[in-house]
């Protein structure tokens, strides 16, 4: 499974929308009060992506623990371990910097 960027990126903006003020999508009036924002949606597209990768990560595994043992299998599972890891780096990264920047937004209000 690998992830698609642009998928990622249709997701955060379709959210956007969907959770935009005055949305209703079942869980009543949404406003930026509520939690439901574009930040959200923002973290929801990286934790749905990190899912993606831990599950891939997990089939591989599972393919080297039943008998898979090639160097090969070994190599594709450092890489996608390591693509996990470069993934949460950025996670880390864009929730700390729209973070601030919400923050520095704030103060300014």
């Amino acid at each position: 499974m690998s992830i698609d960027n642009s998928a990622l990126n249709s997701f955060i903006g379709h959210a956007t929308f969907a959770n935009g003020p005055g949305a209703n999508n079942g869980r009543g009036s949404v406003s930026s009060s509520s939690g439901s924002s574009w930040y959200e949606a923002m973290s929801r597209a990286w934790g749905s992506a990190l899912d993606g990768q831990a599950a891939q990560i997990t089939e591989m595994s599972s393919a080297i623990r039943s008998g898979g043992d090639q160097p090969s299998n070994m190599v594709q599972l450092t890489a996608a371990s390591l693509k996990m890891q470069f993934m949460s780096n950025n996670v880390v990264t864009s929730q700390n910097a729209t973070g601030q920047a919400l923050e520095t937004l704030g103060k300014r209000q």
